[in-house]
């Protein structure tokens, strides 16, 4: 299975202490890169968060975010240690009695330290459903990479057949194109009033071949074909190898291009060009 590198997803959980809500859009990037953007209480699970991004993928830039809401009806509950507090008041009151004046006021009592707690929520508990929830969000996100990588492989499948259409239109205009040339190269002898010794045209007409001989560049394109589609069916983290492909068919393009003697093969080559530049933009958006 192909992936793009661009692709987003959202994901929230709804429980007793709150909400959390996770967002992930990534977009192309040479290697794998990754941010997260969490509330203070969770920084302490960025490195789990990350491992298990790596785990996932190769490539891409890619942006967490997490949103948490806490309710509020479970928050900041307060507890008073009845106990801790009648040993500082009768601690005070004893002071009071060897004739030192205390006078304690109830908030100081209050204030001593384990007087008063506030409930601290479960942080292990929401962790945990916050991790889960993370791990069905990349599967999400997974399904969108692929959604659109399998779009983006439709669309190389169709420039591919594209190529080898304009790959057998110049095999079969081959032949016509060399008499053309023979025809041409007869006119011109005519005019010229010169006669040909025997066998010059022959000479010529193999020279000429020789130099505007495209089979070999013919050849790869259709082998540059046959391996782009082995690649695609492999799937994978396959952007670099497809990357060089581009590569391999611009220089037998070009070569094509440059040997052309007749303008068939010249919009031949041009248009090979432009449908390798469409695939290769495509193809940095694959992982």
């Amino acid at each position: 299975m192909i992936y793009s590198m661009t692709a987003f997803a959202r994901s929230d959980v709804k429980q007793d202490w709150g909400t959390a809500v996770w967002e992930i859009r990534s977009v192309n990037q040479r290697f794998l890169e990754t941010y997260f953007r969490l509330p203070e209480q969770f920084r302490a699970l960025e490195p789990v968060l990350r491992e298990r991004l790596r785990k996932k993928l190769q490539r891409g830039k890619v942006e967490c975010t997490l949103r948490f809401t806490a309710n509020e009806s479970n928050v900041s509950k307060l507890h008073m240690n009845e106990e801790l507090a009648k040993q500082v008041l009768h601690a005070a009151d004893w002071v009071q009695s060897h004739g030192q004046s205390t006078g304690v006021n109830p908030l100081d009592v209050l204030r001593w330290p384990g007087v008063i707690a506030a409930e601290e929520a479960d942080m292990d508990a929401i962790n945990s459903e916050v991790l889960k929830q993370f791990d069905v969000l990349i599967e999400d996100f997974l399904q969108a990479r692929a959604s659109e990588g399998n779009a983006l492989e439709a669309m190389i499948e169709q420039r591919l057949d594209g190529i080898e259409a304009e790959v057998k239109k110049v095999e079969q205009e081959m032949p016509d194109i060399m008499q053309w040339q023979r025809d041409r190269i007869t006119s011109r002898f005519e005019e010229a009033k010169v006669e040909l010794e025997p066998g010059r045209l022959e000479q010529e007409m193999i020279m000429l071949a020789q130099k505007i001989d495209v089979a070999e560049e013919l050849d790869r394109l259709k082998a540059h074909v046959a391996e782009t589609r082995k690649i695609l069916k492999k799937g994978g983290a396959i952007g670099r190898r497809l990357d060089f492909m581009m590569q391999e068919f611009n220089r037998e393009s070009n070569t094509l291009g440059s040997k052309s003697i007749n303008t068939s093969i010249t919009q031949s080559a041009v248009e090979m060009k432009v449908l390798i530049e469409q695939m290769r933009e495509q193809i940095q958006n694959i992982e």
